[in-house]
């Protein structure tokens, strides 16, 4: 029995789920008013205002090249008070800072891979997302919840006759897994985060494709077995916010 009972409290993580469990997770559509279509997504500690606004006209680049259709970019970052110690806004020193560059590509990778973007018309979707608080898993919180607001957005430019056909291809979703302690897990809170040995970033659609994989060893080295732990992991994940997703919106 005492065996038992440890084996069973091994598998319990730093705040009481099981390896396989997602932290809870909720949006508050229309959250942003005056924006096209905006979501609050908590998904544990984590909080991100995703907010979509749409522009009626598209990147010079895109004219110059005869590119024809619409685009989609992103903008990210992290408030003030969203973390432990008050993190330094941009602005203050005068340029984005590596991480939040890298995130707002990968947020205007995936949603640029959830539509057909000559359906979009001759303008430009602005995605922006602001963290305001931080647990882990911001840029995870932040595609899950752009897509929400990207498809409330979609819905209200077909409602006014901008567009009109539906240009959303599939839905989009992001997670994290990682190896902490020696087990794989699903959707990493900080102080696990913190603590990985791996820790891998996935974006699928509902497809079951992948947009994107963001992986390394933190000072350490994985097996091919414990990638497909990770993976499958990742995607019994993704399916569950695909879901979550489709709740929100209906």
């Amino acid at each position: 029995m005492a065996e038992t009972q440890t084996s069973a409290a091994a598998t319990i993580r730093f705040d009481g789920r099981q390896p396989h469990q997602l932290r809870p997770i909720r949006f508050q559509n229309h959250f942003a008013p005056h924006a096209t279509g905006s979501t609050l997504i908590e998904w544990g500690n984590t909080r991100v205002i995703c907010g979509v606004t749409v522009e009626e006209t598209v990147p010079r680049w895109m004219k110059d090249q005869n590119v024809t259709g619409g685009w989609i970019t992103a903008e990210y970052s992290m408030l003030p008070y969203s973390t432990l110690q008050r993190k330094s806004r941009d602005s203050s020193k005068g340029k984005i800072d590596g991480r939040s560059q890298e995130i707002q590509r990968l947020i205007g990778r995936a949603m640029r891979a959830a539509l057909d973007l000559d359906k979009l018309g001759q303008r430009t979707i602005w995605v922006d997302c602001d963290v305001l608080q931080a647990d882990g898993g911001t840029r995870t919180a932040a595609i899950t919840g752009s897509y929400v607001a990207l498809q409330l957005a979609i819905r209200k430019m077909m409602t006014e006759g901008k567009i009109t056909a539906n240009p959303i291809q599939h839905g989009v979703a992001a997670v994290s897994v990682g190896i902490v302690g020696g087990r794989g897990l699903l959707d990493l809170c900080y102080v696990e985060d913190n603590g990985a040995a791996v820790d891998f970033n996935m974006v699928m659609n509902s497809a079951g494709e992948f947009i994107e994989l963001q992986g390394t060893g933190e000072e350490a080295t994985f097996t091919e077995a414990q990638l497909a732990e990770l993976l499958s992991l990742g995607k019994a994940g993704i399916r569950q916010l695909l879901e979550a997703q489709k709740q929100a919106l209906a």
